[in-house]
């Protein structure tokens, strides 16, 4: 699932034009199934343990608590929202954990969590073959009146916002010894 981080970035495209429905979500399912794990995973690398659950203050998450509620969120937008399981979800304690767990069960959870993520896509995106109307299928996540396009744009939106901010916070406790490619790959050649 999380591939190394070269091109992470980029998706490639289609061999077959798709749907607007299925683009959106084979985009959102490379998303959160490659792109924003890599950054993470890559972040998380040069961590120590102690460092994941650092905070600059007690108004400020850590690293740790982010990716604790990276997985609630998803799990209650996407897995429970859209695919219909049982939302267990209790925010609160994705913010008030402070027993330090150590990387490697963070990023179990986090990939467990994803697969589960990814399984509710893959299934919705074969769904879509010929009716998109599952997409305006309404559901209540969090209790918000939603439809399912929307609680997607959401989760992946908001895994993004949280993904850079476990990217500055790695960034600021280890510096330049963070990064996801070598900028010269990206210069246009003339």
């Amino acid at each position: 699932m999380m591939k190394e981080a070269r091109r992470s970035f980029l998706l490639e495209p289609p061999e077959q034009p798709l749907a607007a429905g299925q683009a959106f979500v084979r985009h959102a399912r490379f998303r959160l199934r490659e792109d924003y794990p890599v950054k993470i995973v890559g972040a998380l690398a040069e961590l120590t343990d102690e460092q994941l659950w650092w905070r600059p203050n007690e108004a400020s998450n850590s690293i740790g608590n982010l990716i604790l509620h990276l997985c609630g969120n998803v799990r209650q937008w996407l897995i429970a929202g859209v695919g219909g399981a049982t939302d267990t979800r209790n925010r609160t304690s994705e913010f008030d954990e402070r027993s330090q767990l150590n990387k490697a069960d963070l990023l179990a959870k986090l990939q467990t969590t994803l697969e589960e993520v990814d399984a509710v896509l893959a299934q919705l995106e074969r769904n879509l073959d010929e009716d998109e109307t599952p997409l305006q299928r309404e559901i209540v996540p969090q209790g918000f009146s939603q439809t399912v396009l929307d609680s997607i744009f959401h989760a992946v939106e908001h895994f993004s916002y949280h993904t850079g901010q476990i990217v500055f916070i790695a960034k600021l406790l280890v510096a330049d010894r963070i990064r996801f490619y070598d900028d010269r790959q990206l210069e246009v050649k003339q």
